[in-house]
């Protein structure tokens, strides 16, 4: 999956939340259907959304599209109205622009199954975050540095836990879901915490929607617990 995953990354990041940057002054995404989104942004208001194997620019009442696969990055920035001789960073993990005048070759079927799991990562996170129990949570949105949906939990007294969908990365080449705690606390099942930042599962065991919400729930009860 590594390729199409990485040229993803750098459309998500340098096409996308390049534009919304630009314009806004905010890069986060959203997880929409069959695809990647940013939020509305500008006075027209301007949406981006990645739309299975198209890009798809809506400015007002006006929509354009073209296909992913076989144009370069070059292309589809100049398509989105992004400069990307501009500067820019999402933060230090911002992929590299890469060769930005060498047409994309995007595996449709990889495409679909990153889609899908960040459409379910979001429908858990919205679960999961709207009944726990803490003082504040953040809004949930796909991070275009690290290309994970994510949100972060405020437990209070200064402790807190980032909960996600990851695409994949160094850490897992398949794309997972975790628990990262904000301190070193791993209290109660110690097989639980089974990666260096908390807890993961990958996607071949994470299961549908219900089985994903548990995972990240068991973490918040033995961080409440302890």
């Amino acid at each position: 999956m590594g390729a199409t995953r990485d040229d993803l990354h750098r459309i998500a990041a340098h096409v996308l939340g390049r534009r919304r940057a630009a314009v806004s002054g905010h890069f986060g995404l959203r997880a929409s259907p069959d695809g990647v989104a940013t939020p509305a942004y500008g006075p027209e208001p301007e949406v981006l959304r990645l739309a299975g194997a198209f890009l798809v620019r809506e400015v007002g009442t006006q929509c354009r599209s073209m296909p992913l696969d076989g144009a370069t990055l070059t292309e589809l920035a100049c398509f989105a109205g992004a400069d990307l001789g501009a500067d820019f960073s999402a933060g230090p993990a911002t992929p590299p622009l890469g060769a930005v005048d060498v047409p994309l070759r995007l595996d449709a079927a990889e495409l679909d199954g990153l889609f899908h799991w960040f459409d379910l990562g979001w429908r858990v996170l919205d679960a999961v975050t709207s009944d726990a129990a803490a003082p504040g949570r953040a809004t949930v949105q796909l991070w275009p540095e690290h290309f994970d949906a994510a949100s972060a939990l405020d437990l209070g007294a200064g402790a807190g836990v980032n909960l996600g969908f990851s695409g994949g990365d160094a850490f897992c080449e398949e794309p997972y879901a975790y628990v990262g705690p904000w301190g070193p606390e791993r209290p109660g099942d110690p097989a639980y915490w089974n990666a260096p930042f908390g807890a993961f599962v990958p996607r071949a065991r994470a299961g549908d929607v219900a089985d994903c919400a548990a995972f990240l729930r068991a973490g918040l009860a033995l961080l409440a617990g302890g």
